[in-house]
């Protein structure tokens, strides 16, 4: 029976006629894991005994956080490189870029050819006719040890772009007319065979722009056969899986797209998409151009062109991610590189940037950015709103200062306006009555006996939980970084005392590892000594610390202890000994009794 691409695709790696619906095993080209699930990977082989069935076919990419600047991301790479090293896995390592171009731009993946990944956008693939899945970790390990996995044979849909764009518009204007059109669900479940006169004429970066947004229409993979230029840049020769002339489609649509200009998906919703028109005066934070959708060569060129000579606009932050270390460096080589950094602009480390929580592209609450990436979702990138568009329009509208586009930019970027919605924030202790007589003075407790020297403020509160600024939630990561005491928050209670050795609090100057006590209710903190920083942290923020002399058997874990402030007594009331301490400073007794150095008696 004549086939569909997926159907040929299918049916040459399963051995098998196939059509829509039935089940089949599949052989897998290629089988990679990336670092954002690849540790689970290698658990769920280690956790069943399994072994990797053929490691010349078998990769990991670290694209999603390629700096490691986030502690979780940088612990599954380790654990991926680990496994690696011991089973001989080739790593694109965090110089590489997002793992679905390097299989592309590396010959990992030919047309014709199955590819699986962690990564819900593999569906790339379909820009040179091949079939790319993401999928999760579970079945990433199945490929792994089989080298097959089962698929569904999905429906096919003949999907045809009639007419050609406007001058002004770029494949990722296209792709949002396609979204338009179809909505977030328009292409679900199918595999679809795109054709066109403008189909035609796409580059690889034009044809991977319009194929990574197949996900964000609900469809399994966009197929574009590949032709003849194309196949020359890859550098293939003879024949490759197209689909057959009279192939069979469960559904047939058309989507005019004569005259498509410029256009721009607004927060929240990929498919919300308008002309650019309607959106132009709206004043943007930042910018952002990069991920699997925009971060080839071609993509920051039409940038490039935009920016030469000019610089953003004052108070805008423009971000830009090439999407492999090859672009970066064709980047670097043609100057394109050097105009983006005249421009102001901040370039990161080759790989996919914020869109999964990256280390670059991430915005903050309230702020709006203009992006190229492929979703926009509420949290996708931050806490704040993202418009989506092309390269062009997001320089432009860096270059603005508000949403515009490339044929409008003007000389000069108009003076930044405060938000008429400002408010002049209300102070959350107007009101409050301090009192030197309600704040308490001598306490009770059980201790927490920790006879060790030099506990740092990571061990007491990790990097890895800075961005918290509300006190009442970081009680429950107190010590967590503390060998032998990582479920110290989950026992304490309220009352209790914490002694300790010498130089607590040696590190940083992070606030969190004195609040984070406050939190949990801990009245004070004994200790040989205290980190010069640490000390006027604690002393600032209002929470009682004391040293005291060390001595044989002055303390075990679990005794209760008296101690008065003013007086400086301290006295272990289970082993009826007193306890010599320095007693607080006038100042120190000052700040605390008004709760600390920024609060004032009233």
């Amino acid at each position: 029976m004549p086939g569909t691409m997926i159907e040929r695709i299918i049916g040459a790696r399963s051995g098998k006629e196939v059509s829509a619906g039935d089940i089949v095993d599949v052989f897998i080209d290629v089988r990679a894991a990336r670092d954002f699930g690849g540790a689970n990977v290698v658990k769920n082989l280690r956790d069943n005994c399994l072994e990797v069935d053929d490691v010349d076919r078998t990769v990991f990419t670290f694209d999603c956080n390629p700096g490691g600047s986030d502690q979780k991301y940088a612990a599954n790479q380790q654990t991926c490189r680990m496994f690696a090293r011991e089973k001989g896995i080739k790593v694109h390592d965090i110089d590489s870029g997002i793992g679905t171009h390097v299989a592309i731009e590396d010959g990992l993946v030919k047309p014709g050819d199955v590819f699986v990944s962690t990564d819900s956008h593999a569906n790339i693939m379909g820009a040179i006719g091949a079939f790319g899945q993401g999928m999760g970790d579970v079945d990433i390990a199945a490929a792994f040890a089989n080298g097959k996995v089962w698929f569904k044979v999905p429906r096919s849909l003949k999907l045809t772009l009639v007419g050609m764009p406007g001058p002004n518009a770029t494949s990722k204007d296209v792709t949002l007319r396609m979204l338009q059109e179809l909505g977030a669900n328009g292409l679900l479940g199918y595999a679809a065979d795109l054709y066109g006169e403008y189909v035609d004429t796409l580059d690889l970066a034009g044809r991977i722009t319009i194929a990574s947004m197949c996900t964000e229409m609900g469809g399994i993979i966009t197929f574009i056969p590949p032709n003849g230029e194309l196949l020359e840049e890859l550098g293939v020769d003879g024949d490759v899986a197209v689909p057959e002339t009279d192939a069979s489609y469960d559904h047939e649509l058309t989507i005019d797209i004569t005259g498509t200009g410029p256009m721009a998906a607004r927060p929240g919703h990929p498919e919300d998409t308008v002309d650019l028109n309607e959106l132009k005066g709206a004043p943007i934070d930042s910018a952002f151009i990069g991920s699997c959708t925009n971060g080839r060569y071609e993509d920051l060129k039409a940038a490039a062109d935009l920016l030469e000579g000019k610089r953003i606009a004052p108070g805008v932050v423009l971000k830009i991610v090439p999407a492999t270390r090859k672009v970066w460096q064709r980047c670097l080589d043609e100057g394109i590189i050097e105009t983006f950094m005249k421009a102001g602009a901040l370039v990161g480390n080759a790989g996919c940037a914020g869109c999964a929580a990256g280390q670059i592209g991430q915005n903050g609450p309230g702020e709006v950015t203009i992006s190229t990436g492929n979703r926009n979702y509420r949290g996708k990138q931050g806490g704040g709103s993202v418009y989506l568009a092309s390269p062009a329009t997001v320089a432009a509208s860096a270059l603005a200062g508000y949403i515009t586009s490339a044929d409008d930019i003007p000389d000069v970027a108009p003076a930044r306006k405060e938000a008429d919605t400002l408010t002049e924030p209300v102070c959350s202790a107007a009101g409050l009555t301090i009192t030197e007589q309600s704040v308490a003075t001598s306490f009770t407790g059980r201790i927490w006996y920790i006879p060790v020297d030099n506990i740092d403020t990571d061990m007491i509160f990790h990097n890895r939980y800075l961005a918290i600024t509300d006190i009442s939630k970081m009680g429950q990561y107190a010590f967590d970084n503390l060998e032998g005491y990582e479920d110290f928050a989950s026992r304490a209670k309220p009352g209790d005392i914490i002694v300790v050795g010498k130089n607590f609090g040696a590190g940083s100057s992070r606030q969190q590892a004195v609040d984070c006590f406050k939190a949990l209710g801990i009245t004070v903190i004994l200790a040989e000594s205290f980190g010069a920083i640490y000390e006027r942290n604690a002393i600032n923020a209002g929470m009682p610390i004391m040293t005291y002399s060390p001595g044989e058997g002055i303390f075990d874990d679990g005794d209760e202890v008296e101690i008065d402030l003013v007086t400086g007594e301290v006295r272990n009331t289970t082993k009826g000994t007193d306890i010599e301490v320095a007693s607080f400073s006038e100042v120190q007794m000052e700040i605390y009794r008004r709760g600390g150095l920024l609060k004032e008696v009233k």
